[in-house]
């Protein structure tokens, strides 16, 4: 809590600062006799990349939209004992000017960090991410589909924050112009001209097992947990505004439209430590211009153009930079112009899963008998037989192949199903392509 009331008293200092928005995570790591590490990090962002200094005192700039905001993150790791749950909360002083009346602002994390018995660790929180400004014309359909992508596999829900003594919010009161569902959608519909302006958003992300689960503290001491009951409360938070009506709301016209090879909404990429990702970006907009692209990612992630409406962001996660068996939501829009008007692409979000070998656990269900339940993860360069067991429910491979993963899916996952199968699994295994993306890799000098 030391830090905490630090970080409070460092951005009470000052008084002039125009938030525009946070996220705030955390991943646990594999405990290791009493202890276990976890990593948190934030994202916050203000009108000028000064305030984020004033107000985390040292952090790493992400990207900006000069005169509107700037994203920065500030990361700690903990290395701790105590399994358990915690509560944090901040409430520095002033929101961005908005049309729904919120000022001072409040966000919150709330982790459980007590041992899960379906994955032996405790829990971590969704990942997501967020550019600080999201916009859309007045007289355009807008659907912002959040990322929901969670570690641990669990259930993630999204809410609006309402409970100002539970500090959720300081001021609780939800945009008109935009609806939530629990999915983590959030729906604008075309509205008159009177409701142009920015809106405050401030909305509750929480992850919810998939079944009942036994926590365990650090004393012995266990409690049940049911699927009703979050796991993790993370704020989201970040601007919605509402410009002037275009032209027209086809995408590809005025707001620029996404093309090949831009990767889908909630593609997963697996690389290595020292290994550098290019996410390759492609845009167009016929009757406007293309000035840039705007994103939220690793701190250290690059952003290039190689011409207008072509993009590539690029990305080497070190070990030092706490990058190691995490997964780093990267999030973008294109922006364009026309006359003084600015347009803005949907958004787009993708997971960046760093590790040697890189999976994704996902929890399985209590087992019928007294197998203990197991997640294996294997090279398809493996020689020697997987460990057997009746209870494997996913396995997360790192492909390496000149096959076109999306043209020949069927093909692929034979090839996946013979390697298993002399690796000694049952003939009779059945293997489906979850997710894939597509992205260039080279190694880091």
């Amino acid at each position: 809590m030391l830090l905490s009331v630090l970080l409070l008293l460092l951005m009470v200092s000052w008084t002039e600062a125009a938030y525009t928005g946070t996220v705030f995570t955390h991943t646990a790591k594999d405990v290791q006799g009493s202890s276990f590490t976890f990593v948190r990090r934030i994202k916050l962002s203000f009108s000028s990349c000064a305030e984020g200094d004033s107000y985390l005192g040292s952090t790493n700039k992400i990207d900006e939209s000069s005169g509107e905001w700037c994203l920065k993150e500030h990361t700690w790791k903990f290395t701790d004992q105590n399994l358990d749950y915690r509560c944090e909360w901040w409430t520095p002083p002033t929101w961005v000017n908005n049309s729904n009346g919120v000022s001072t602002f409040k966000f919150r994390i709330i982790y459980e960090l007590k041992k899960r018995s379906d994955i032996n660790r405790p829990n971590s929180s969704p990942q997501t991410g967020i550019i600080p400004l999201i916009r859309v014309p007045s007289n355009c359909q807008r659907d912002i589909n959040l990322l929901t992508f969670d570690p641990d596999g669990d259930n993630v829900q999204c809410r609006y924050g309402s409970n100002p003594s539970d500090y959720e919010c300081y001021i609780c009161t939800a945009p008109s112009v935009l609806s939530v569902s629990s999915a983590c959608s959030l729906s604008f519909s075309p509205t008159s001209s009177s409701n142009e302006g920015s809106y405050a958003v401030q909305l509750m992300m929480e992850d919810f097992p998939r079944w009942s689960i036994t926590l365990t503290r650090s004393d012995g001491s266990t409690y049940s947990w049911s699927p009703s009951n979050f796991m993790t409360q993370i704020s989201v938070q970040f601007v919605f505004k509402v410009d002037p009506a275009a032209p027209s709301c086809t995408a590809g016209e005025y707001l620029p439209r996404f093309l090949p090879p831009t990767p889908e909404h909630g593609a997963q990429f697996f690389i290595d430590l020292n290994e550098t990702i290019e996410i390759s970006i492609r845009a167009e907009a016929t009757q406007s211009v293309i000035t840039g692209i705007q994103f939220s990612g690793p701190f250290n992630m690059v952003k290039s153009s190689s011409g207008s409406g072509y993009f590539t962001l690029r990305w080497t996660p070190s070990f030092g930079q706490n990058n190691d068996d995490e997964s780093h939501p990267v999030c973008f829009a294109v922006q364009a112009t026309a006359s003084s008007s600015v347009y803005q692409s949907e958004l787009r979000c993708v997971i960046v899963t760093v590790s040697n070998i890189p999976f994704i656990v996902t929890p399985s269900p209590p087992p019928k008998t007294s197998v203990t339940p197991t997640t294996v993860a294997l090279p398809l360069t493996t020689t020697s037989p997987p460990p057997k067991t009746s209870h494997v429910k996913v396995v997360k491979l790192k492909i390496k192949t000149s096959m076109s993963l999306k043209d020949k899916q069927d093909e692929l996952e034979k090839a996946i199903q013979d390697q298993l199968i002399t690796g000694g699994l049952p003939a009779d295994i059945k293997v489906h392509l979850l997710s894939f993306g597509i992205a260039n890799k080279t190694a880091a000098p």
